[in-house]
């Protein structure tokens, strides 16, 4: 960040005197308010719910322009890193700061292929959960005991941090492959040396002793294009969790478990799910899409078309169109007979030709496709925010990271504006 010399300090006038606050300018013409010294100044806060207009901190890792629809990560367009990495470069990339040479990515795969088991204790948590744990919670548990494991992560968190993002990137996929296979109570398939880090997964969750899994190398292009474009999205609700909970000093492992659980959250996370539970809602209704488009546009009704619009974006979501390719490229090549598929494709071309939807800007985002890819891949609905934590799992990592080695961080410790009952006295309990 920089404070631009002839840029003049913004003022702010509290009870007629006036006071000066320091412009912020980004790399990318980002402008903020420095309100740091606020309180101080002039005795006051401000008041942000949600704090859509509160930046919590600067950083270097991600920027999004929703109006425009621009999404890079480290400077690099996510155009252009979706179509040319694959997703450990892109996972490197964010915990580093740059790409890696050959040396390096080769380095990092050895890690984590070296890392890709998890410890056969931790086996035996799966059959303390009860059958129908929700995939989200026991991934959470999860991760967070490795930090019993792994103690080393306490003393020097900094100096130890490359072999533990390694070994929380190479495990997580583990542990989420085995929570699946806990879930329908088949055995476990351990982690292949052979294998890249998405084949591996794919294999994990789907090889079976009497039907042996094949890796198709669409599926593993389309699970890594969906991995890269879910690594990190700037300063949302589970990415500040985990930097949150990182500012007190709270380890990497306890720091990620915390944005786990906020990323299960219906309102985040779950959003690709909910566009499977919506075309699933369509077809038993005799896939009567009319109905739901005009309940859609009915704005006495509550409906909402999951998957289309996004909160961030005020135009197409960039992530929609790359992954949009990559669906329709991966349904071809598999061939795959759902009725869902089928939903979601018409629902698609109605919203991309209706001015309704047009003008508003809701197009297809990234959780619209992901939800059918996932769905195609055989995926089941209750694990699809487990693979969104997969693919955010290394913004985390880089946003921790960040933030331990912030020279001026503090712990977070947002203000209130109290509206409770005033000072009042005490009464006895036999007076009242």
């Amino acid at each position: 960040m920089s404070k631009e010399k002839s840029a003049p300090d913004a003022t702010l006038t509290v009870e007629g005197k006036t006071y000066s606050l320091p412009v912020v300018f980004g790399t990318e013409n980002d402008r903020a308010i420095d309100i740091g010294t606020l309180l101080q100044q002039t005795g006051y806060t401000t008041l942000d719910p949600g704090y859509k207009n509160t930046a919590s901190c600067t950083s270097d890792i991600t920027f999004l322009d929703g109006k425009e629809g621009i999404l890079s990560y480290r400077g690099y367009a996510i155009e252009e890193i979706a179509e040319k990495c694959v997703f450990i470069e892109v996972a490197f990339l964010l915990v580093h700061g740059h790409l890696p040479n050959p040396t390096e990515y080769e380095n990092f795969r050895q890690l984590l292929k070296r890392f890709a088991l998890i410890h056969e204790d931790m086996i035996h948590f799966f059959d303390h959960f009860p059958p129908n744990a929700p995939p989200m919670a026991i991934l959470s548990v999860m991760v967070n005991s490795l930090s019993s494991y792994y103690p080393e992560m306490s003393d020097d968190p900094l100096k130890t941090l490359d072999a533990t993002a390694a070994r929380l990137i190479s495990k997580i996929r583990t542990i989420a492959a085995f929570t699946y296979k806990k879930s329908v109570g088949h055995p476990l398939v351990y982690p292949r040396p052979d294998l890249n880090y998405c084949g591996n997964f794919l294999n994990m969750m789907f090889d079976k002793p009497v039907h042996p899994y094949t890796v198709r190398p669409e599926a593993v292009a389309a699970l890594n294009k969906l991995l890269i474009l879910h690594a990190d999205h700037e300063q949302n609700c589970s990415t500040s969790t985990v930097r949150l909970v990182g500012s007190a000093g709270v380890n990497l492992y306890s720091s990620i478990s915390a944005g786990i659980n906020a990323l299960w959250g219906p309102l985040h996370g779950g959003a690709n799910e909910a566009v499977v539970t919506m075309l699933e809602t369509i077809h038993n209704d005799g896939d009567n899409f009319k109905k739901y488009i005009d309940k859609a546009k009915d704005r006495s009704d509550p409906f909402k078309l999951s998957g289309f619009g996004h909160r961030v974006y005020k135009t197409f979501d960039p992530r929609g169109k790359i992954i949009k390719e990559a669906c329709d490229d991966l349904l071809e090549v598999l061939n795959v007979s759902d009725p869902l598929l089928d939903i979601a494709r018409r629902l698609e071309e109605i919203a991309l030709n209706d001015q309704y939807f047009v003008e508003r800007n809701l197009f297809p985002n990234v959780d619209f496709y992901s939800g059918i890819i996932y769905r195609a891949l055989g995926i089941p609905t209750n694990m699809f925010t487990v693979m969104f934590a997969l693919g955010r799992l290394p913004g985390w990592i880089a946003q921790w990271k960040e933030q331990q080695e912030d020279p001026n961080g503090k712990i977070g410790r947002p203000r209130q504006v109290y509206i409770g009952e005033p000072s009042r006295p005490f009464v006895p309990m036999s007076k009242r």
